[in-house]
């Protein structure tokens, strides 16, 4: 199964949906093109959707980590979306998801774009 990647928006946080397999090869790298389009482009709050991703690899973590990276240092926000199955237990063995802010809820999820600025600005 190819990768399908889609971008929309809640307000000004730029959500990822992600579908297939992260893994090595030219689906990964559709992937990491599109997410350090999105942070050229200033679109620094940025959540993956990895709810229907199915499988995950090294490359695949390497994506996430530089993604994760590359916004930062534009200044902006990465978070990922409900992982589940089998890349929820790849991201938890790596320790990921203590690196990298992620959320099972999409309302929460974005709402932490706003609380992290807040947090931010006092």
């Amino acid at each position: 199964m190819h990768i399908k990647i889609s971008t929309r928006q809640s307000g000004d946080v730029t959500i990822v949906d992600v579908e297939g397999r992260i893994v090595f090869g030219p689906d990964n790298d559709s992937l990491n093109a599109s997410v350090q389009e999105l942070t050229r482009q200033s679109a620094c709050k940025v959540l993956v959707n990895l709810t229907n991703v199915t499988q995950l690899d090294s490359s695949g973590l390497s994506t996430l980590v530089r993604a994760f990276i590359s916004t930062q240092r534009a200044g902006g926000s990465f978070k990922m979306l409900h992982p589940g199955g089998y890349v929820r237990e790849v991201l938890e063995c790596t320790q990921l998801t203590n690196a990298i802010p992620t959320f099972d809820d999409e309302a929460a999820a974005i709402a932490s774009f706003g609380s992290a600025a807040r947090s931010a600005s006092r």
